[in-house]
């Protein structure tokens, strides 16, 4: 009889009694619940009964008896308990692996997810929270014109629900006038919720993005005029106002020239938010002039003001006559600006050699005394940011506009296949600034696939090794259309194909030389995963994701005139169009691997490793012999599926205690 899935018996890993429900539980992969998880570790004393006790919780913040709790500051519009209702609502689809469709799948470190973002990035929570160090996105701009996504629908699964209201052809492409799980109306600004719609719409995908990232993570979201205003305040309750880091305006196009009035909307915005207050940005910066002279060997040294730009009423110490120690001239302090230094301070500024007079070097073109900065302190001060300068929100003129973005997918497609696609070298710039040669970037509005593109061209510029997580729904192109003329169905298959033919057209062009060494964790030897042979350090491959329903059945109540039945349909919790490859690259999302972790099919094994964990999925066949030589490689857990020991009680008792006596953990589904 299968095991209640409602109340989830989590046994420790040592005792004899296998975990039979915290994978099945993590199907449903519930923010709320995590987020509970972190809320009572904070505060367990505003708990009863698994219950939030809000009055207390108040009394704890010391909120209760405030006269004005009501009245603050908000962004509130109607629908915004919806979007949250649907940002706490679980998720029970999954990801299928789709090779087919890949480039070097079982090597490549890139991911490409065909799928409704929202979905997606519930089903990502697990295997990538805080592991992304930069998101871009492109979203709807809400213009009253483009369509997009809302409200957001769970109660169906997607083929009932796309049948239910006509949301795909009968090729199964998604209609551009269909609703995916409630989605692709027009948000006419006709319509009494037009800005309410939008809100809603990004509210739950900023939530969980931020989740994606790092402590030390960015997100960067392109945005026009219709949302700007509503979407900084928006991030504001997201990400925290504290975390603004900036606004950058993107000038698009030049002004068009036959428009004789009015207002030409040359510029984007481009609104920029930290996960946390410890996320640095910058650029390369011009490189300063050191000078050598014999006085300092070995030490080249710079010039800077000597002066602050505060009054002598604000630092009267700093208010005095400097006197040149070797030649006797005096140098009156301004009174509108005054020395860096204090009168007590200056001597020992001077006899460290970091005061330089006028009458010190003949090559200095200098009237007053300057400050002297070392090299070697610079470099010892700035450390890996040596060089680097802060971000100008002045985007410089190489990020290119949109005709820039158009070009590169004419050149790649002999053809206009998308419209205003971003310029490669606006993401690269973003992406420079992180100053991070091994970055994860996420773009969950992948549009035409310009993030991808932009990671793999700037890798190969600078020998980078940065991955990317795309998404992009499945949706259709116009019937009219040139990509529809030229093959494309759908957005989706716009940005595949770019990706394959950006990633051809960097291997054409010979950056790619050094080799990386094999992976030292994935010993045939030791874990049954083949080895990784050594590749190009460009890696232009990706794996292919399709968003489809779980391949384990989602417990129900029963029907309790017909428990029988119920009960039986449990005994197989495997769903009928599941297979063993589909299974599992959804445990190892459940595990919390991410989609480029190691997996391959030894003697009907499926070995899943990643870094310094391995796990054996015993997805088709058990026996003891097989589990003998599934202990003796020493994996962290082995997992097996339910039904594989239907009828063979003592079987899984005595495995269950050879795990034990093996420290292994042991669970099954």
């Amino acid at each position: 009889m299968a095991p209640n899935r409602t109340e989830p018996n989590r046994t420790e890993p040592n005792r004899t009694e296998p975990n039979r429900t915290e994978i099945i539980r993590d199907l449903e992969n519930n923010f709320n619940e995590n987020n509970l998880v972190t809320l009572k570790n904070l505060f367990p004393e505003v708990f009863c009964e698994g219950k939030i006790d809000w009055e207390k919780f108040k009394l704890i913040l010391g909120e209760a008896n405030s006269a004005d709790a009501n009245e603050r500051y908000m962004l509130n519009w109607a629908g915004k308990s919806d979007a949250y209702r649907t940002l706490q609502s679980p998720t029970f689809n999954t990801l299928i692996p789709c090779p087919e469709e890949s480039v070097d799948f079982d090597t490549t470190q890139n991911v490409f997810i065909e799928a409704e973002n929202l979905e997606a990035l519930k089903i990502l929570q697990k295997s990538y929270a805080g592991s992304v160090k930069m998101i871009y996105i492109d979203p709807p701009y809400n213009t009253g014109s483009d369509s997009f996504i809302y409200p957001d629908k769970f109660s169906e699964t997607r083929e009932e629900y796309a049948r239910r209201v006509g949301d795909t052809d009968d090729a199964g492409y998604l209609k551009r006038d269909g609703v995916f799980q409630g989605a692709f109306r027009k948000n006419s600004k006709e319509n009494g919720q037009y800005h309410s719609n939008w809100l809603s719409m990004m509210l739950p995908r900023l939530h969980l993005a931020k989740t994606l990232l790092r402590d030390d993570g960015v997100i960067f979201i392109s945005i026009d005029d219709n949302e700007q205003a509503q979407l900084k305040l928006l991030c504001d309750e997201v990400f925290g106002s504290e975390n603004f880091v900036g606004q950058f305006p993107w000038r698009k196009r030049t002004a068009k020239s036959d428009v004789p009035f009015g207002v030409s909307s040359d510029y984007e915005q481009i609104i920029a938010y930290a996960k946390s207050d410890i996320f640095v940005a910058s650029v390369e910066g011009k490189e300063r002039k050191y000078f050598e002279t014999d006085d300092f060997p070995n030490r080249p040294w710079r010039i800077h003001d000597l002066t602050k730009q505060t009054s002598a009423a604000e630092r009267p110490n700093s208010f005095f006559t400097m006197i040149d120690p070797r030649t006797g001239k005096e140098y009156p302090a301004n009174p509108l600006r005054t020395w860096a230094v204090t009168q007590d301070t200056f001597q020992e500024y001077y006899d460290a050699g970091k005061i330089v007079f006028p009458d010190d070097y003949e090559f200095l073109n200098i009237r007053n005394p300057v400050m002297r900065y070392f090299k070697d302190d610079d470099i010892a001060k700035a450390g890996d940011s040596f060089g680097r300068i802060a971000v100008s929100t002045k985007l410089p003129e190489s990020v290119g506009m949109s005709l820039n973005g158009t070009k590169e997918i004419t050149e790649l497609f002999q053809g206009k296949l998308f419209d205003f696609p971003k310029p490669t070298a606006l993401i690269q710039f973003f992406i420079n600034a992180l100053h991070d040669e091994n970055a994860l970037i996420l773009d969950f509005f992948s549009g035409s696939g310009t993030t991808a593109h932009a990671v793999m061209q700037l890798n190969a510029e600078d020998g980078g090794n940065r991955r990317y997580l795309c998404v992009q729904l499945p949706e259709e192109t116009d019937e009219k259309s040139e990509a529809r003329k030229a093959g494309f169905n759908t957005i989706a298959d716009i940005a595949k194909e770019r990706i394959r033919r950006a990633g051809e057209q960097i291997r054409k062009s010979g950056i790619h030389a050094r080799q990386e060494s094999p992976s030292e964790n994935m010993d045939t030897a030791d874990n049954g995963v083949s080895g990784i042979n050594a590749q190009p350090t460009v890696d232009t491959g990706f794996k292919v994701f399709k968003l489809a329903e779980s391949n384990f059945k989602r417990w129900q109540k029963p029907d309790w005139e017909n428990l029988g039945e119920t009960l039986e349909m449990f005994t197989d919790t495997v769903a009928e169009h599941a297979t063993p490859d589909k299974m599992a690259y959804e445990l190892l999302l459940r595990l919390g691997l991410p989609l480029t972790a190691q997996l391959a099919v030894r003697n009907q094994v499926y070995w899943l490793a990643d870094e310094d964990k391995r796990y054996a999925l015993l997805l088709t066949t058990l026996n003891e012999d097989l589990l003998r030589e599934i202990i003796a490689q020493k994996p962290n857990k082995i997992i097996i599926l339910e039904k594989l020991f239907y009828n063979r009680d003592a079987l899984m008792k005595n495995m269950a205690l050879q795990m034990k006596d093996a420290g292994i953990a042991f669970e099954y589904v």
